[in-house]
This record gives structure tokens, C-alpha cells and sequence, in this order.
């Protein structure tokens, strides 16, 4: 088992930057690739963002793109997902995960979820 603890939410004007981390415990933490998702009032959970179990690899969905960053360290057993320049329609609930294996874009390949944290942009 993996437990995962989101945190960094809140509410903030669209423009400015906002830090999510996530920490695990449980098992080893570089065993397993991470991935930041959203889910919006009343639309389905989407991909934000993944990365390798190294760090060297990372995944973004083409609306963060340029604007999100996750990275990630296996010392501290946390993920982290700056989020800059945040628009209005980046509000959602931000869930971490872990997957042990396959595609990063696909919600059904991870195998453990936190319990998300809000993200609330006002324009």
C-alpha cells in the first residue's frame, strides 16, 4: 500500500502561482511513477501532469503545458506541482497518484490516489 497526502491548495486570483505537494508513504517511493490529476465540478478526472521514477521524464497535457512544472524527490517522498500563471479554468480538485507501471496519461494505470486538494482561481 501507498498512502498519499496532497496539500497546498487554496483559493487564489488567476495570474499567480500556486506550489501542490504530495507526500507518500507506504512503500518505496521511487518504485512507483507519479502523476498529478484534476477533477472539475461535474467533468470527469483528467491528466495533468506525470513523471518517471527517476525524475528524468515528464509528462504534461497540452492545457498546462508551459505552465505547470512536476517534479519530484525521493529523498523527502514527496511529488510537487508548481502551477503558474493559474487561469480560472484551472479550478479543480488536484489529485495525486502513483502507478507502478504503464501509460502516465491513463487515469486506470495508477494504482494508489490521495484524497485531492481544491484549487480555486477567481478571475
Amino acid at each position: 500500500q501507498v498512502q498519499l497526502v496532497e496539500s497546498g491548495g487554496g483559493l487564489v486570483q488567476a495570474g499567480v502561482s500556486l506550489k501542490l505537494s504530495c507526500a507518500a508513504s507506504g512503500r518505496t517511493f521511487s518504485n512507483y511513477r507519479m502523476g498529478w490529476f484534476r477533477q472539475a465540478p461535474g467533468k470527469e478526472r483528467e491528466f495533468v501532469a506525470a513523471i518517471n521514477r527517476s525524475g528524468g521524464s515528464t509528462y504534461y497535457a497540452d492545457s498546462v503545458k508551459g505552465r505547470f512544472t512536476i517534479s519530484r524527490d525521493n529523498a523527502k517522498n514527496t511529488v510537487y506541482l508548481q502551477m503558474n500563471s493559474l487561469k480560472p479554468e484551472d479550478t479543480a480538485v488536484y489529485y495525486c497518484a502513483a502507478a507502478s507501471g504503464g501509460l502516465p496519461t491513463l487515469r486506470d494505470r495508477y494504482d494508489y490516489w490521495g484524497q485531492g486538494t481544491q484549487v480555486t482561481v477567481s478571475s
